[in-house]
């Protein structure tokens, strides 16, 4: 789940501004969780097609963490009242389950954060519903181009703004929008805590990446204009212009020597098509 950049909240419960640096405790812990969130969106992979509602996704989303010893962590944050964020089409981030029926043609980002033995495992995927025209395809093939691009700039001694300029470049190659109302964050025993990791930035800028820093990145890519607006029920965020969105996203640790992927697919599912 991303975050609104400077959103403040009960700073008892979510982060004192810090950037954490962890151990092989924290390294062992995010592997479990992020694991068990990467094998969650493996086992919705075949369940992603035409005529299936979202509440049907989220309740089988929801079992499978439970059975795992997990406990969803969207459910009950905030007020949110559902294990998942299911966002179709021009959906932009937080796409609510409901009893909505996928459709040929449909694309999808099913965003997942089990928390396991008290760390969250954040990671979401696109999935293609049926055949999807041919646009739709290259922006999800972009949108993970971009994912990889910022990931790959993550080692000790880089800067944050590294991360969100090679996303930028890679989009705006493309002549895509890059979403500026969210950003990735940093994870680990809170859902939500420091740093915020921009999509579109300057390189060499921002905090040094260190050993140890467990972050998320999941650029949000329009096939338009990069503007969003949030929907009345205070979640779902779309598009201003209706235009497709796509997003992938993978929880992270630091390195000595570069960037472990703690949401890696077990089955190799990183991608449509599947």
């Amino acid at each position: 789940m991303t975050q609104y950049q400077h959103v403040t909240e009960d700073m008892s419960v979510y982060r004192d501004g810090t950037i954490k640096l962890h151990g092989p405790e924290g390294f062992e812990g995010m592997r479990k969780a992020g694991r068990l969130a990467a094998e969650v969106l493996d086992e919705l992979t075949a369940r992603v097609e035409p005529g299936v509602t979202t509440d049907e996704l989220d309740r089988v989303a929801r079992e499978m963490m439970l059975d795992a010893g997990a406990v969803p962590a969207t459910l009950g944050y905030r007020g949110y009242t559902h294990s998942c964020c299911i966002s179709i089409n021009h959906v932009v981030c937080h796409g609510i389950p409901s009893d909505k029926r996928l459709k040929d043609g449909d694309i999808v980002n099913i965003d997942v954060t089990p928390l396991l033995d008290g760390w969250h495992g954040d990671t979401s995927r696109m999935f293609f519903v049926g055949e999807p025209a041919l646009k739709a395809k290259k922006l999800v093939d972009v949108t993970y181009e971009c994912l990889m691009e910022g990931i790959a700039q993550v080692r000790p001694g880089a800067r944050l703004g590294d991360i969100g300029a090679a996303i930028q470049k890679m989009a705006e190659r493309h002549r895509y929008g890059v979403v500026r109302d969210f950003c990735g964050h940093g994870l680990g025993r809170l859902f939500h805590d420091a740093p915020e990791v921009v999509h579109a930035a300057r390189a060499g800028t921002g905090p040094e990446l260190k050993a140890g820093m467990f972050m998320t990145i999941e650029p949000m890519i329009n096939l338009g204009r990069p503007h969003v607006k949030l929907l009345n029920d205070g979640w779902t965020a779309v598009t201003r212009d209706k235009s497709l969105s796509a997003q992938f996203e993978h929880s992270i640790g630091i390195t000595e020597d570069g960037a472990e992927i703690f949401t890696t697919s077990p089955k190799g599912l990183h991608k449509p098509p599947y």
